[in-house]
């Protein structure tokens, strides 16, 4: 197999000019930054907007051309995409993207898996210029970087490859999406829009079957008193539904305190604040790692399970009746928000007969562990194809 190592400037135009003559009131595809997805490398949603209002001060392109972000981070994260499905073969973007068109030598498909290899990215980081937060690749750059080059039908077979690879990817991405809304779909089927109660569950206030308690505040100063370092959850590793606990930090506290807060499997830890969607996000703390604490901006809600499970009141925090209290009770700057132990304590909670709330925890048990299998499904299909591409690449230049 004949393979070439030429510069991609040889192979490509960078930044053409693209022909249109357009009335000023024509419909146009518009393609701004947040239209390419990181993951996907895909335009996720075509945009139109009159000529007129794209004619000036925005990037051009046509119909196959290869759109490469060259600002950070949107290029170290890998925002690329093939331009298809224009209006009139021609769109119109974000000055923000660099334009490659093809010549008949190479492959769109070709240039785009090359930029999408990590190492292809991390060289040209390496090239960029500008100030912190305004870096880009410069076009200079791009017109020398080398590109391993097989004929076309050689291109085809390895492009094919990787696109079987990719969309498989994509799909176990989607799948685990779509698991997603099934939950929500669950606690709506079983207990109703609780805004409007038409089940007619009681309500009463959490503190009626929780005990609920902050956490040690950061920085504090104990003087001579014995204290102990051990692990505690800080608000960065309560997300909205789950955790993240890829780094856990050690911070010193009384043994007495430790005593008190050291937390429980079951018990649902939730920020007091933060932005306004992320208001009371909170989940349920599996366990594992011994004598964990919480922060003060976290609370501990230890439910009374012989009238509400955990699970339930996890799910019930995601709902858009919980939201809708937090927000109207919450002390709000600009752009935040939080709740204190008072107004928690004091959360209007529909009490579901027990049984309900166990055949909804069922359901959860089973959706985790399809999830669990999705994840892994995923790693999967991104681990063939991160493979497949490098071998593709680094095969042909060696």
């Amino acid at each position: 197999m004949s393979v070439r190592l030429v510069m991609l400037g040889e192979v490509c135009e960078l930044n053409p000019s693209t022909d249109f003559d357009f009335s000023e009131n024509l419909p146009c595809t518009f393609v701004p930054m947040e239209a390419v997805d990181d993951l996907s490398a895909q335009i996720v949603k075509l945009l139109t907007r009159p000529f007129r209002e794209v004619s000036k001060g925005y990037t051009s392109f046509a119909e196959n051309d290869v759109l490469l972000a060259k600002i950070t981070p949107c290029m170290e994260n890998g925002k690329c995409a093939i331009a298809r499905g224009l209006r009139d073969r021609v769109g119109f973007g974000s000055t923000e993207f660099h334009v490659l068109r093809a010549s008949k030598e190479v492959l769109p498909e070709w240039l785009y898996y090359f930029w999408r290899l990590p190492e292809t990215r991390q060289n040209a980081e390496r090239s960029m210029t500008g100030t912190a937060g305004q870096k880009r690749v410069p076009s200079s750059y791009l017109e020398t970087v080398k590109l391993p080059l097989p004929d076309l039908s050689e291109q085809k077979r390895i492009v094919g490859l990787l696109g079987h690879a990719d969309r498989l990817r994509r799909t176990r991405r989607y799948a685990l999406e779509l698991s997603d809304t099934f939950l929500p779909a669950a606690f709506l089927e079983l207990f109703g829009d609780l805004r409007q109660n038409k089940r007619h569950w009681a309500f009463v206030e959490l503190e009626t079957h929780a005990e609920i308690a902050s956490g040690v505040a950061k920085g504090q100063k104990y003087g001579d008193r014995a204290t102990v370092q051990v692990p505690y959850l800080r608000v960065a590793n309560v997300q909205d539904g789950y955790l993240d606990l890829s780094e856990i930090k050690i911070i010193r506290a009384l043994p007495t305190d430790v005593e008190s807060l050291r937390l429980k499997a079951g018990d649902v830890v939730m920020t007091e604040g933060g932005d306004f969607d992320k208001l009371g996000r909170g989940a349920i703390w599996p366990g594992g790692i011994a004598d964990c604490i919480h922060q003060n901006h976290i609370f501990r809600v230890r439910m009374d399970s012989a009238k509400l499970l955990p699970t339930f009141f996890a799910a019930f925090l995601r709902s858009t009746f919980a939201k809708d209290y937090f927000l109207r009770c919450s002390k709000q700057t600009t752009n935040l928000a939080s709740i204190n132990m008072t107004q928690l304590r004091a959360t209007p909670m529909p009490m579901p007969p027990l049984q309900v709330q166990k055949t909804f925890a069922a359901l959860v048990e089973r959706h985790e562990r399809l999830r669990a299998c999705q994840q892994e499904e995923l790693r999967q299909a991104d681990h063939l194809f991160q493979s497949l591409l490098h071998r593709a690449f680094s095969s042909l230049s060696s």
